[in-house]
């Protein structure tokens, strides 16, 4: 009976610490004006069941609280926008005391100069660099035969297998953006870099809490192992003196770069364009090849569009510009698959000094998380939006409607969007028109907050003509 009492005693004690903690956090942040909302535990926040819940957590309080609501997640007091308009705004008015709001975990892990950090000068510089790289001129003479080498070469020999489409789509991703920015050296660094690559990653959306065995932990250790290998190759380039074509050389001021960066900026930059072509040309692949195993008729339709491009060249012609031109049904999967598997959620902003937003008053500091995921399912805007048809976009005025933020908007619009398109083109390409495939395992697939198969995506590929 003892027992019992003591057990008893120390659950109550517990259930009410929980309780004063609580609501110790949310009389921390109780101001006049701020939308309502809950706060969570001390430090940690809702973050946990954000990550956990992500879209039902998101549509849950805005039910109990509206389309703009407050929270504190990923390490810092948060207000989160659901309302289309706000949104827009948002976007399109950076400067105007709101700037790039990125979690401490990610700004510390892909550089303080990558960016999606910088403002003002800073990130006209590094757009300025990083839009240098992705011109439809850079992209045609350079980036695209290197692509079409690497795609050929990374597609061969899948016949009669099963194979994880999720990890070859991740190897592709960052194979392919490493061949991009260092050319012949990208062998070599390749062994080392990809483990630490994939450590970097998930350290990017995780609670900045340097503890060991942490994701944050092992991320800022992956990030200097990295930042070392880099460092060295740059090194190497300046002994050597031999030229280059490729976007390291580019950004070292080698070619027409007019853009003068330290090694440190150039390094971080570096970072980036393998981070972020990694996060989207992977999923987007993979999430492809499922929706079109589940669509036979789009599959049809867009190897029939590849197949022609085929019938027009010889057997080992490599693609060209006018081919990826020609790719409309293409660009439209393309655009489907990231619309319906909503890829990219949102983006964080941060307030400058208070301000008024939709009247309520955010305080200086806050984090603004313009999340946009529900927009992509918006019926006026896409009718029967949870139909996967490609169509739609073969209406080229939906690209630019003013509620299109698959790519961000404003001053953000993604420098990188159409290098991302060509590489993803040039997959399904040599994939449709060389292979047939059948999934295998039924695996599961998350959509928060990663797009992802955790236990991976298997499919059995076998010859198109046998």
């Amino acid at each position: 009976m003892a027992v019992l009492i003591v057990i008893i005693g120390v659950v109550l004690g517990v259930c009410m610490l929980s309780t004063a903690l609580l609501r110790w956090n949310e009389m921390k942040y109780i101001k006049k004006g701020l939308p309502p909302g809950t706060m969570g535990w001390p430090l940690f926040g809702e973050t946990t069941d954000f990550l956990k819940q992500g879209p039902s957590f998101m549509k849950n309080q805005r039910a109990r609280y509206g389309s703009v609501f407050k929270s504190h997640i990923l390490g810092c007091p948060t207000i989160v926008s659901m309302d289309p308009e706000l949104n827009r705004f948002i976007l399109m008015n950076e400067r105007k005391g709101i700037l790039p709001g990125y979690p401490q975990s990610m700004v510390e892990i892909l550089g303080k100069s990558n960016i999606a950090a910088v403002h003002g000068p800073a990130h006209k510089k590094m757009r300025g660099a990083l839009l240098s790289l992705v011109s439809p001129t850079f992209i045609k003479q350079k980036i695209l035969p290197t692509i079409d080498q690497f795609m050929r070469s990374h597609l061969c020999n899948w016949t009669s297998q099963i194979i994880d489409i999720q990890e070859k789509t991740k190897e592709m991703a960052l194979l392919s953006s490493l061949k991009q920015v260092s050319g012949l050296e990208s062998c070599s660094l390749s062994k080392d870099l990809m483990p630490e690559f994939f450590k970097l990653v998930l350290g990017t959306l995780s609670l900045p809490i340097n503890l060991p065995n942490t994701n944050y932990r092992r991320g800022l250790q992956a990030r200097k192992n990295i930042v070392r290998m880099l460092a060295d190759l740059i090194d190497e380039r300046r002994k050597s003196k031999e030229t280059h074509e490729d976007m390291l050389s580019s950004l070292m001021g080698g070619g027409e770069n007019i853009f003068k960066l330290s090694d440190e900026e150039i390094i971080d930059q570096v970072i980036t364009i393998l981070y972020s072509g990694y996060e989207t040309v992977s999923t987007t692949s993979m999430m492809a090849v499922k929706y079109l195993h589940d669509h036979p008729r789009v599959l049809e339709e867009l190897r029939k569009e590849h197949l022609g491009i085929r019938e027009r060249k010889m057997a080992e012609d490599p693609l060209d510009w006018d081919d990826y031109k020609s790719m409309k049904f293409t660009r439209a999967v393309i655009f489907e698959t990231s619309r319906l598997a909503t890829i990219v959620n949102g983006v964080l902003r941060k307030t400058m000094k208070d301000m008024e937003l939709n009247g309520f008053v955010i305080p200086k500091g806050w984090r603004i998380y313009v999340y946009t995921r529900e927009i992509n399912y918006d019926p006026s805007l896409y009718p029967d939006p949870y139909t996967f048809n490609p169509w739609r976009w073969l209406d080229r005025s939906l690209e630019t409607q003013n509620y299109f933020f698959l790519f961000g908007g404003g001053m953000r619009h993604c420098p990188g969007k159409e290098l991302g398109i060509v590489e993803i083109s040039t997959f399904l390409h040599y994939f449709v028109t060389k292979y047939r495939w059948k999934e295998v395992g039924g695996d599961k697939l998350m959509k928060f907050p990663r797009v992802e198969a955790p236990n991976g995506l298997h499919i059995r590929v076998s010859d198109l003509y046998t």
